[in-house]
């Protein structure tokens, strides 16, 4: 039996034993997501219904993300650490602002935004949520309910990621039941004082511009407030030990007294009505992240299913091998199809909130199924981070709950289609027995 003492041991805090091989050495037989595999999900030729321009972008996104992203991926996600140096090169991917028009945003259409958000989640979906909350929550909020001047004192230099915006609406005691918050603001002379505490809030630990949402003492409404970084009473902190999501730094948020100037109140925010157009695009963005995380894994294990071998032959060759990748190309086919319908629902004015909900949850809970058999498909390796399965695997739950968990997005669309709400439990009445 050897000894931790000595040479054997690296001292206290240390590593015990030799560096771990390099993937490429330790398993030659199959390559790792740094190099990412080509895109072989499209069996049903949805790129058909798209205009030049979508095909156009997102090539560029996918060659930006498979060149700049992949190659880190692994590092940033095992030390749960954001990279921050590559904002650069997700700024040049053109998303931030999304379908806002002027303030230097893009201007895209709904679908574009979606099929890139598609892309990106392809390759990393902690990306993705990053730019998600950073353009379709903090940005999309002042860019529909804000005045005129902040948005033209905020959005110029978020839509270039020059500075970087989150969006806190969840609370410690208030998750689904989000528009029963506590956080609370009060008017003062100039300005307001908000008091509360936030939970789970993405971009929060760094982010330059942060979206509070808080109830107003005087009417018991809810209103927004832009909150700049460093505000005294302002505090951030990671949340610490997540199995997903882990380049996403998720925070705890507290207000202490803190202060906002009249003109950083976000004045379109009178009543949770207002949040719900925020979430309605946000909700449809979202939908399409389990989209691109099951594209990936397809495309993962199609090519690691052709180059392992076993029994003398590549893993391809064996039926039920084939029978679990043609289930899950079956399931991309049919999420890429609700997703594009979707998009454009919303594009004719004719998307529901039940819509929009529907889409989230069965997006999601196919997803599901995809990354479970990519899992199963790559044996040992499917634990590995490295050959992005288990790492897709992991990212996909705490997906599977935010903006709405499966659960809940269903009831909205139940009480849509039934005409009975069903989120409380029944009121007991007494027995007539």
């Amino acid at each position: 039996m050897g000894s931790l003492g000595g040479n054997d041991g690296a001292g206290a805090g240390g590593k015990v034993g030799l560096p771990a091989l390099d993937v490429a050495l330790a398993f030659p037989q199959a390559t790792p997501a740094s190099l990412f595999p080509p895109a072989v999900s499209d069996y049903y030729q949805f790129d058909d219904l798209l205009t030049d321009e979508e095909k156009a972008l997102r090539k560029k996104v996918r060659g930006i993300m498979e060149k700049e992203i992949a190659p880190i991926m692994t590092e940033y996600w095992e030390k749960a650490e954001f990279p921050f140096h590559a904002i650069p090169n997700l700024a040049t991917l053109g998303l931030a602002g999304g379908t806002t028009k002027g303030y230097g945003c893009p201007g895209l259409s709904l679908t574009a935004s979606a099929i890139c958000i598609a892309e990106v989640a392809r390759v990393d979906a902690s990306c993705s949520t990053f730019i998600l909350v950073h353009s379709s929550l903090a940005m999309s909020t002042i860019a529909l309910c804000g005045s005129e001047a902040q948005k033209q004192k905020y959005l110029p230099s978020l839509s270039q990621f020059k500075t970087v915006g989150c969006w806190a609406l969840t609370e410690p005691d208030y998750g689904s039941d989000a528009s029963s918050l506590r956080t609370a603001a009060t008017k003062v002379p100039d300005g307001w004082h908000l008091d509360g505490q936030k939970r789970w809030i993405g971009n929060s630990t760094f982010a330059d511009v942060l979206i509070i949402l808080a109830r107003n003492a005087d009417t018991n409404q809810l209103n927004g407030f832009i909150v700049k970084k460093g505000a005294p009473g302002l505090k951030a902190t990671k949340i610490e030990n997540k199995i997903g999501l882990r380049m996403v730094q998720n925070g705890d948020i507290i207000l202490n007294n803190v202060f906002v100037p009249e003109q950083d109140r976000l004045t379109g925010i009178n009543s949770f009505q207002d949040i719900n157009k925020v979430l309605a695009m946000s909700r449809i963005m979202v939908a399409w992240q389990p989209i691109g995380i099951s594209m990936g894994v397809f495309d993962m294990c199609h090519r690691y299913l052709k180059e392992r071998k076993q029994f003398g032959a590549p893993l391809a060759a064996f039926q039920l091998n084939q029978e679990k990748l043609v289930r899950m190309l079956g399931n991309i086919q049919a999420m890429l199809l609700i997703g594009w319908r979707l998009c454009k629902l919303y594009e004719s004015g004719k998307m529901t909130p039940g819509h929009a909900s529907l889409g989230k949850a069965w997006t999601s809970r196919k997803a599901r199924e995809v990354v479970s058999l990519g899992r199963e498909l790559l044996g040992g390796n499917g634990i590995l981070a490295d050959f992005l399965v288990a790492k897709a695997f992991c990212d996909l739950e705490p997906i599977f709950s935010y903006e709405g968990t499966y659960d809940i997005n269903s009831l909205v669309t139940g009480r849509e289609i039934t005409g009975i709400a069903s989120f409380k439990p029944a009121v007991l009445t007494k027995s007539r027995l």
